[in-house]
């Protein structure tokens, strides 16, 4: 609120003010209203008040609250627009929504956009953000001068290093690269992801070069901070929006592909460079997550968010005044195998409501089986699983009475793998669900995977080990953990308002449902 607007009181508000006043409090409540009765629009996962939002950066901790920042576009603006949201939370469940932390200087280096980038603390224990200026250009660096992270400074001279300082050369085109950054003893290190089509000549996949400053302003190119291999990913993909820290034993980088969404690498650091031992994704084709941060919270517990992306099309995105979800927060950590584990942050059950529970449920070869008092759009589901004989076992989700339109989450035993199938998810014809891959559309795909639209994620059973699935269902989004160590995260559309059901089913094998309990779930906005 501007200075002038301060000053005013009812004794000199002129009939023009209280007409402006009125008609924005109108426009308020007109919103407010259409996004209470959009059908698609989550009720308890953090998203932007309103307007477009995307890759989750800078994600800190501090002074008590989480905070995370995220790429934020308003209706109607265009790319140079790009600036930094802002929403703050001490229970990882409501949030607060502040002031833009970040946007384009009318005539600064980053006029044409404040782009993705993360968050660490200086020398002097100041919260730090570092981000990329533009596309093709370099990264600048901002300090925070309050302890909410609502006012940011930008260094005066920014940017602190250019895609030249980092590639060592000049590159013989345009290159854009995404920054994160920490500090090591009196060292920062900064790791600059390059995008797809612009890695280095001669080599192929994901890539990522490595800086050091004593004072994050001048700073010099160490080297390539990895080798990607092709066993792990494909030749096209690119590390952007990286997030690199140390987790148990291993350090992990975390990031997102344009090509095929959100990843990670365990490995070693050593000698400033790191070493993949291990690769695994966050999102596989036909998923919906792109854009991933983290951070480590004073239970030293290290928490993860990402950008849950739309099918809707940038029309009616448009239309309905929003687009893009966060995902909850989770809990990563390293099992005893060293593998990660993955569960939802435990503060979640605080929006439980009216909880059902059944046990000992027998679903018989080849059947289904309702679950007739679990029935909505904005449920928890808790549903501990022996498979006995089946061959595979799920539970059907925003079911109609006659399945005209259903999700289907389901574990296949003899194939390995965990699965969201989306193929009945929405009778809307112009909802698009295609495969992450920008290059694969739809037609281009083999006709079997035309026909099932599904995201598979690898995912097996010990002898003996039963199926623990957690499935957080919110209108649109659909988030399955299965046994601590996958999750899938998938958006759905259905447009029947009798799409609420719940249904288990077994396949070539009968499977003894030990437990379900089922949660309505609170709205946070």
């Amino acid at each position: 609120m501007s200075a002038s607007v301060k000053q005013r009181g009812p004794e000199n508000e002129s009939p023009e003010w209280i007409e402006l006043t009125d008609e924005l409090i109108r426009d308020a409540r007109t919103l407010q209203a259409k996004f209470q009765d959009d059908a698609h629009r989550p009720k308890y996962h953090f998203m932007a008040p309103w307007g477009w939002m995307n890759d989750i950066n800078g994600a800190i901790f501090w002074k008590g609250r989480y905070h995370v920042f995220y790429q934020h576009l308003p209706w109607g603006g265009v790319h140079r627009a790009m600036r930094w949201g802002h929403a703050s939370t001490v229970d990882l469940v409501h949030w607060v929504h502040h002031p833009i932390a970040l946007r384009p200087s009318e005539e600064g280096c980053d006029k044409n956009g404040c782009w993705s980038g993360g968050s660490f603390v200086s020398k002097e224990g100041v919260p730090t953000i570092i981000y990329e200026q533009s596309l093709g250009a370099g990264a600048c660096i901002a300090t925070a001068e309050d302890d909410l992270l609502v006012r940011w400074t930008k260094h005066p001279d920014n940017p602190v290093f250019t895609v030249d300082d980092a590639l060592g050369a000049d590159p013989e085109h345009q290159v854009s690269i995404s920054p994160c950054a920490w500090l090591d003893g009196e060292i920062y290190y900064a790791m600059a992801g390059l995008h797809t089509g612009n890695q280095v000549p001669g080599e192929e996949g994901d890539q990522a070069v490595l800086l050091r400053s004593e004072d994050m302003v001048h700073w010099e190119r160490v080297g390539p901070f990895y080798q990607s291999e092709r066993r792990w990913t494909e030749a096209d993909e690119d590390c952007a929006v990286p997030d690199f820290f140390p987790i148990g034993d291993r350090h992990m980088l975390l990031f997102g592909s344009h090509v095929l969404g959100s990843q990670y690498y365990l490995g070693k650091l050593q000698d400033d460079r790191f070493y993949p031992e291990f690769h695994s994704r966050l999102s596989w084709p036909w998923g919906t997550l792109a854009g991933p941060s983290s951070m480590l919270d004073r239970q030293a517990r290290r928490i993860y968010f990402d950008w849950i992306r739309e099918y809707r099309g940038s029309d009616r995105e448009r239309e309905s005044g929003w687009s893009g979800v966060m995902t909850l927060p989770r809990v990563l950590s390293l099992a005893d195998d060293g593998t990660l584990r993955i569960e939802p942050a435990p503060e979640l059950e605080a929006l439980r409501m009216n909880h059902r529970a059944h046990k000992e449920m027998r679903v018989g070869p080849d059947s289904e089986l309702a679950v007739s008092d679990v029935r909505g759009d904005c449920l928890e589901l808790a549903v501990n699983v022996k498979p006995e004989t089946a061959r595979e076992f799920g539970v059907k989700v925003r079911s109609s009475p006659n399945s005209e339109e259903e999700t289907v989450i389901s574990l296949d035993v003899s194939a390995g793998t965990l699965k969201v199938d989306v193929t009945k998810s929405s009778l809307d014809e112009e909802i698009r669900f295609e495969p992450f891959r920008g290059d694969q559309p739809v037609e281009r795909l083999p006709e079997e995977k035309q026909r099932r639209r599904a995201q598979e994620a690898p995912f097996e059973l010990a002898p003996g080990e039963k199926l623990s699935l957690r499935l957080f269902l919110d209108r649109s989004v659909l988030e399955v953990f299965a046994n601590e160590r996958q999750c899938l995260v998938q958006r759905m559309y259905p447009t029947r308002s009798d799409s609420v059901g719940v249904r288990l089913f077994s396949r070539g094998g009968g499977a003894t449902v030990e437990s379900l309990r089922a949660w309505d779930m609170a709205p946070i906005h």
